[in-house]
């Protein structure tokens, strides 16, 4: 890994399971300037017209977007490393699944473009019936929120993972820094990377 390079922890999970959160504890909390890259922020930095950029949900509904949204994916990661090379640490919102009218691969080429640098993967796992709960949704759960839960942790690698109905931010953020601190090195990035690009 990167000598200086500053620390990238990328959360992985569905729209409602707590990342935002989890990001802001881990920038309240952790030492170093943690820099919160992901889809909030890109979100922010997208014209209308193309939204909802990388926060496209799973099910191939936007094909047009489409390739779009690989670009605005590479780039993103490109800052986050271009931020780590810098020394900075970062933390990245993100929503990742293959769910496209196409496969798209975008996870193993963005772990790819990590290579060499100190990065975590944690997937943000958290039950249908508490993210029902948390968007004040009661009945049926509705088609789009099945398929965020059915795609968004497939392959599912991860160097950690967390439980937010069971833990608060600030716990889940707790476990990532003992991770950070205490832990043995990362590998989910490199078996990312080397991931079979099958088509579904």
């Amino acid at each position: 890994m990167g000598a200086g390079a500053g620390r990238v922890v990328v959360l992985n999970g569905a729209p409602r399971s707590g990342k935002s959160s989890i990001a802001r504890e881990i920038q309240a909390t952790f030492d170093g300037v943690w820099v919160n890259l992901g889809v909030d922020s890109a979100m922010q930095a997208t014209p209308e017209q193309y939204w909802p950029g990388i926060g496209l949900r799973p099910g191939g509904e936007r094909p047009d977007l489409e390739p779009l949204v690989v670009t605005m994916f590479l780039a993103l990661y490109d800052a986050v490393a271009a931020h780590s090379r810098h020394g900075l640490d970062v933390v990245v919102d993100a929503g990742h699944h293959d769910w496209y009218s196409t496969p798209r691969h975008i996870l193993p080429t963005v772990a790819a473009r990590l290579a060499e640098l100190p990065v975590w993967f944690v997937g943000v796992r958290c039950p249908l019936d508490v993210i029902m709960a948390r968007r004040g949704i009661s009945g049926p759960v509705p088609d789009p929120v099945r398929r965020w839960q059915d795609a968004v942790h497939n392959p599912g690698i991860y160097d950690l993972e967390v439980d937010t109905s069971q833990l608060s931010p600030l716990e889940c953020a707790q476990v990532i820094a003992h991770r950070l601190a205490d832990g043995p090195p990362p590998t989910a990035r490199a078996s990312l990377a080397a991931f079979p690009r099958r088509d579904r």
